[in-house]
């Protein structure tokens, strides 16, 4: 039996294929049947031109419904989809094309689409296992170059369902989509929840307040970055009537500042649902749906998912208790399930050292968990900062600085010190005195861990997907203490 994922997405569309799956800004809307036939002579195409299974098809493009026609199509011809971001330079991409040698490189998806329809349908998917590969990842190389993630489709459709049943979707949702669909955000986690359930998603380009604020009048779940609800907060039209309709907001791929999340439930009396993934295993833990969401914390794993701390003896589930996940010490996440991919794309020898030897992934996340297993998240292993022989975790720090007055966003970095070895720097949006504040933070914290220095800027770099790119801020101020 085939375990193609394109054929587990597909048996949950709605039986009348008439019913829209995009709802687009103009008013118009696209419907199941569209999708499948777009999908199925994408399909036929890649077959014609001679695509066999496990040939990669690379894409980058603006976001579009017809982008999703080639992704679909590509599984059920059963080749290996390879988003890159449309905001990759032509010699970035050189380096994935060379990397991943893709059988075709899709760049104008409509006009692409509109051709494969000139090509009979593929009408039978092509037969995959489980542990046959479905995608290529490619991931942010802030430390390097970038690496291929080889995500299944088994991978793809454990953690898909596992979603699905956690975060209580049903036909009767309507997604409002308006994340990027070059991540695991925009195009598994949110896109296969919606396609699993058959329901409608309001289809939008990429953010922006307005449009935003009017699709929460027909949509029940928001998926965003922590930007989306930092910019809806700002916007004064957002209210508590507004966001009325929406039965669940899910904040990921960056931390939600604690602030964020408290204005945000003030505002609109919900707590936005916190979850914690990455590229290699999509989603890993999230907040219940039903029970305590709290600040801070990315909640619980998700059942199948094991996770342990610093080599501790692994516990399943949310629902584990046993003694091993009671310590609460701080160390690096290890995790280890049927979503954790299978290993970097012709790297052998890094793949090694991202597992340990009994199986699980090391992520370079590091993080606790309390006795009843709630997992938090301090920072990457590579951020954390050694400071007179002793560590500095900078989550801690920013927790710190974010609640000072005129603080508006906070990154706590090492950068070289000739006595410390390294000194902690604080990179602040915001406004305020440098002493009152470093004296404020040591009045919180042990003196090693508050900054040594703070320097205000008026934006802090960013990626695509919210995430401080503190290798930047790394790089820029390098020889603040060369002094």
């Amino acid at each position: 039996m085939s375990e193609n994922l394109y054929d587990l997405l597909a048996s949950r569309f709605p039986k009348d294929r008439s019913q829209p799956c995009f709802l687009l800004g103009d008013g118009t809307a696209i419907s199941y049947g569209d999708l499948e036939a777009g999908a199925a002579h994408v399909a036929g195409r890649l077959v014609a031109e001679g695509v066999a299974p496990g040939d990669r098809i690379a894409l980058q493009a603006e976001k579009s419904p017809e982008v999703i026609m080639v992704y679909l199509g590509v599984l059920k011809a059963g080749a290996v989809f390879l988003p890159l971001n449309s905001a990759y330079t032509s010699a970035e991409v050189d380096y994935f094309l060379g990397d991943a040698e893709p059988k075709a490189f899709v760049t104008d998806p409509p006009a692409w689409v509109a051709e494969a329809r000139r090509h009979p349908p593929l009408e039978a998917t092509v037969a995959r296992a489980a542990d046959d590969l479905a995608s290529l990842i490619y991931t942010s190389g802030t430390t390097g170059r970038s690496k291929g993630a080889m995500l299944s489709h088994g991978n793809l459709a454990n953690n898909a369902l596992a979603l699905h049943q956690a975060w209580g979707f049903t036909p009767d949702d309507v997604l409002l989509h308006a994340l990027p669909v070059f991540h695991v955000h925009g195009l598994f986690v949110a896109l296969h929840c919606a396609l699993l359930s058959g329901c409608p998603m309001v289809w939008l380009p990429r953010f922006s307040d307005a449009e935003v604020l009017a699709g929460l009048k027909r949509a029940t779940v928001l998926m965003g970055v922590p930007t989306f609800y930092t910019r809806l907060l700002a916007n004064p039209g957002f209210t508590r009537e507004s966001a009325a309709n929406v039965r669940l907001f899910i904040s990921g791929s960056a931390p939600l500042l604690p602030s964020t999340f408290a204005e945000f439930e003030a505002r609109t009396g919900q707590r936005i649902l916190e979850r914690y993934g990455m590229s290699e295993a999509v989603i890993i833990t999230t907040n219940p749906l039903d029970g305590e969401r709290v600040a801070g914390s990315v909640g619980y794993p998700l059942p199948g998912v094991e996770l342990r701390v610093g080599g501790a003896a692994p516990s399943v589930g949310s629902a584990d208790t046993s003694p091993a996940s009671e310590g609460g010490a701080t160390g690096v996440i290890e995790i280890k399930g049927p979503s954790v991919f299978s290993g970097y794309w012709r790297m052998p020898e890094k793949t090694a050292e991202e597992f340990t030897k009994d199986g699980f992934f090391i992520t370079g996340d590091v993080g606790r968990r309390d006795p009843d297993g709630r997992v938090w998240i301090s920072g990457r292993a590579k951020d954390l900062i050694i400071s007179g022989g002793y560590n500095v975790y900078p989550k801690e720090v920013e927790l710190v600085l974010d609640e000072l007055p005129g603080v508006t966003e906070s990154a706590v970095i090492g950068v070289p010190h000739k006595d410390f070895g390294e000194g902690v720097v604080a990179v602040v949006m915001g406004e305020g005195d440098e002493a009152a504040l470093i004296a404020e933070a040591r009045r919180q914290l042990a003196a090693y861990k508050a900054p040594k220095k703070i320097v205000f800027v008026d934006a802090l770099p960013k990626n695509t997907m919210g995430k401080v790119q503190k290798n930047l801020l790394r790089q820029q101020f390098a020889a603040l203490f060369a002094d």
